[in-house]
């Protein structure tokens, strides 16, 4: 039909119309929310390049937790600093390392919200690097147990889903069998399966005290040139185990997203990750972008892509909006 027959103006004319029509929704059980646990008592620190983020210590978890819960937030991802760092990251997979602490006390707290652990060693070795590092190069086989520890110790804390970011070949096998072994075969596995090298996670390192000593992740994370390569990483972390895939970062990657979601018969989560989330910020608080058209426009872009879920840290600020 063509016009004067067709006329799709009729369905926007009104915000009542505009919601009959509207294909794609975002709610506030479909974001999760990150958050980064340090030592000590008593401490919030401001992330300065994440306006509105914060780190905490354990004891202020609980009340964050009941927060996020009360919100109808989707669950949190956790990201441990811990105080001390070596070459193997051995606070990843100690028994009372700090996300695991963190786990417990938010489990204590609100035992019915989602926990997902992120996995790797970055935030616990010296070096900065995501496995075993030695001349310069991270040892892949070598990193598989560890990764697979952290994963055990984790389950053990309480959390739901454990999630690899790592991107070392094997790894979603290695920490399934460990897992299962260990009495853990209900624990998830959400694999970090397409994650690129990507220069949009700046703040998240400077939250996370990550930053790589010396070289960079290129050499383990993808080429952000690559699509066909993320099916790839999909199909290989589905056939080891993985019960939820992920693609990171999320806006410069939608197009990797609805390939995802069109071959992959398990959910698909995006991570909406800092640098997506500062660069945003910084607009804003120049007066350059509306703030809450900007921030849902941007989450619906990627739910419209395909992802089940998002994890982003507008997700406490647009939930608070929805529910008034």
């Amino acid at each position: 039909m063509a016009f004067p027959e067709h006329r799709p103006r009729r369905l926007r004319r009104t915000e009542a119309l505009r919601r009959l029509a509207r294909e794609t929704r975002v709610e506030p059980a479909d974001l999760i929310y990150p958050l980064f646990c340090v030592a000590g008592h008593g401490q919030t620190q401001p992330v300065e390049s994440m306006p509105r983020v914060n780190r905490y210590s354990v004891d202020r978890l609980a009340a964050e937790a009941k927060e996020i819960q009360d919100l109808g937030l989707g669950g949190v991802i956790l990201f441990g600093i811990p105080d001390e760092k070596d070459a193997v990251g051995s606070g990843a997979y100690a028994r009372d390392g700090i996300v695991q602490q963190a786990a417990r006390a938010i489990k204590d707290a609100t035992p019915d919200l989602l926990v997902i652990a992120d996995v790797c060693l970055c935030e616990y070795t010296d070096h900065g690097h995501c496995g075993v590092y030695e001349a310069g190069e991270v040892r892949n086989d070598e990193t598989l147990p560890l990764l697979a520890r952290t994963s055990v110790e984790l389950a053990r804390a309480g959390c739901d889903v454990v999630a690899p970011s790592d991107m070392m070949d094997g790894r979603v096998g290695a920490i399934r069998s460990a897992l299962d072994a260990e009495g853990f075969d209900e624990t998830s596995i959400l694999s970090y399966a397409a994650k690129y090298a990507s220069a949009f996670y700046g703040p998240f390192r400077d939250a996370a005290e990550s930053t790589p000593q010396s070289g960079d992740r290129r050499g383990y994370q993808m080429d952000p040139a690559n699509g066909r390569e993320a099916l790839l990483e999909i199909e290989l972390d589905l056939s080891e185990g993985a019960d939820l895939i992920m693609v990171k970062p999320a806006m410069p990657y939608l197009d990797v997203i609805r390939a995802a979601r069109e071959i992959s018969p398990v959910p698909v989560l995006a991570y909406q990750v800092s640098g997506e989330y500062s660069m945003l910020h910084a607009a804003i608080e120049r007066g350059w972008l509306d703030e809450d058209r900007v921030i849902e426009e941007s989450l619906v872009a990627i739910r419209r892509a395909g992802a089940d879920r998002v994890i982003s840290y507008f997700a406490k600020d647009f939930a608070r909006r929805v529910r008034g």
